[in-house]
């Protein structure tokens, strides 16, 4: 069968049932087929809680197939689809789910959400298995927290169109950006599908007609073992699983026979150029890199020799984008020197839902700026210099310093705060928390106990601080503004200084 004239997941399905499409963590397997049989049943279902076209339906769902069957069914009925991360606490979820006026909510049965369907079962039971009428495409909204901490759904005008008729542009996307092509492959979900990146793949795997082979969580020799057993021909990984795995003996790694790799695609944070020339020396040349944002999608990318050739870089600008980089006045630069990183795409505009302003804010006509600096070479490869000021990039997840100061000083033994990210080797920065204490409280191992107990209910643990140190005082402005960039250069130079 060619798939190239069966454009996507659905009618690859139909056209051949048995191919098989997703392998469970827990080793459960599943058939196109089957996997389109409850695909269309949880469509039905969902339409039959009233969804149409337009509306919202969310998932706080771990790794695994119904994950995936929520992606997919949303994708053929014009739904807007937010996946949320499970780390998140019980307010935290609440507030994403009012602010996406989500009118159904799929749970596991280890996540307590009020009102949420248990898994899939109860919206496919008594449904149809045939496709449903009128279908079109649906979308995922990610949701992306700013600088004030409370996140926001980046959501894009939803095609109009059915899913078949925009599934080519997808493959020939993919093609040209990391090699991607239908045919009988793996790929290996190794992180949340939760975040933006995984998702996308397992989503565009299925439409290449691939397998989907589904872990729950990043183990390095678990990744391994995975690799090997099922053959595994594409991934998307960050810059934290190479370290780790790097950081295994010799004698594990050599164990395990990695040769099926032809596409292990990275992104979300910086790669040191050592980690990633390593894990080429291992793995062979078969690491593509991408950069963008949720909002940007794929704006810069670069494939395995381009990179070896020109180490450090992240890429030229992707299929359909231009790219410029603008000083603070708007003007823009010329090849090698740095500034902020502009792009744009006739792939189709975002915005931030419920929030004009901000969609404004990030914009410079067409142009958006996912807030990072870098420089252009001559030939047009983009290189970082620094992810942008406020933003923590921990095992390839960003966390917002704004968000934890704010729940640090709901504590009455915090005067002021700050949280500024520290680099560390292997989760790219580790969330440092400078506190000033209020007047007669004592700073200590105590205080600092209680400060970590306290962002228990409030922010996800991933966010905590791995350091709280104490200041008698914190920069601010003289209208308030905390001078973060101080704070950091600071500690830096005192850290540095006293390692010496």
């Amino acid at each position: 069968m060619d798939l190239s004239e069966t454009p996507g997941f659905y009618a690859i399905a139909a056209a051949d049932p048995d191919r098989l499409a997703v392998i469970d963590s827990d080793g459960t397997r599943t058939t196109y087929g089957q996997l389109l049989a409850k695909v269309n049943q949880v469509s039905h279902g969902l339409r039959a809680r009233g969804l149409a076209t337009g509306d919202v339906a969310a998932g706080v769902l771990p790794n695994g197939i119904d994950a995936v069957i929520m992606l997919m069914a949303t994708g053929q009925i014009g739904v807007y689809y937010v996946p949320i991360n499970w780390h998140l606490t019980a307010s935290e979820v609440a507030y994403i789910l009012k602010d996406c006026d989500a009118k159904v909510v799929v749970t596991g049965p280890d996540f307590a959400v009020p009102g949420a369907e248990i898994g899939t079962d109860g919206l496919a039971d008594g449904q149809p298995v045939d496709a449903p009428a009128d279908r079109t495409s649906g979308a995922v909204m990610w949701y992306t927290s700013g600088t004030t901490g409370f996140p926001k759904g980046v959501q894009r005008p939803l095609p109009g169109a059915a899913p078949e008729a925009i599934v080519p542009l997808y493959m020939w996307f993919l093609g040209e950006v990391v090699d991607l092509r239908p045919g009988a492959e793996v790929h290996l979900v190794t992180s949340p599908m939760y975040h933006s990146a995984p998702c996308a793949h397992t989503q565009f795997a299925l439409h290449l007609g691939h397998t989907v082979v589904i872990t729950p969580r990043f183990e390095p020799v678990k990744i391994l073992e995975l690799i090997e057993r099922h053959r595994v021909s594409n991934a998307m990984m960050v810059p934290t699983m190479f370290h780790r795995m790097l950081q295994l003996p010799e004698e594990v790694r050599s164990r395990y026979d990695v040769s099926s790799l032809r596409q292990v695609i990275h992104t979300a944070a910086a790669c040191p150029v050592a980690v990633k020339q390593q894990i080429m020396d291992w793995w062979g040349p078969v690491l593509y890199e991408y950069y963008g944002s949720t909002e940007s999608a794929i704006a810069f990318a670069v494939k395995p020799h381009e990179w070896l050739a020109r180490p450090g870089t992240v890429g030229r600008p992707a299929p359909t984008f231009e790219a410029k980089i603008l000083d603070e006045d708007g003007n823009e630069l010329p090849p090698g020197e740095p500034g902020l990183i502009y792009v744009k795409s006739s792939l189709g505009k975002f915005e931030y839902r419920k929030d004009p302003e901000k969609t404004a804010a990030s914009m410079r006509g067409e142009w958006y700026t996912p807030g990072d600096i870098g420089y252009l070479d001559a030939d047009g490869y983009l290189f970082l210099c620094d992810r942008r000021t406020d933003l923590i990039v921990s095992g390839g997840v960003n966390i917002y310093p704004a968000e934890i100061e704010a729940a640090l000083l709901e504590h009455p033994a915090v005067a002021d705060v700050a949280v500024i990210g520290v680099p560390d080797a292997e989760w790219g920065h580790n969330v440092v928390a400078l506190v000033q204490p209020a007047g007669g409280v004592e700073p200590g191992p105590e205080l600092t106990a209680e400060l970590l107990e306290h962002c228990g209910p409030r922010i996800a643990r991933f966010k905590h601080p791995k350091v709280v140190e104490y200041r008698s005082t914190l920069p601010r402005t003289p209208t308030g503004k905390l001078s973060r960039s101080k704070v950091r250069a600071d500690y830096l130079a005192e850290n540095t200084s006293s390692s010496l």
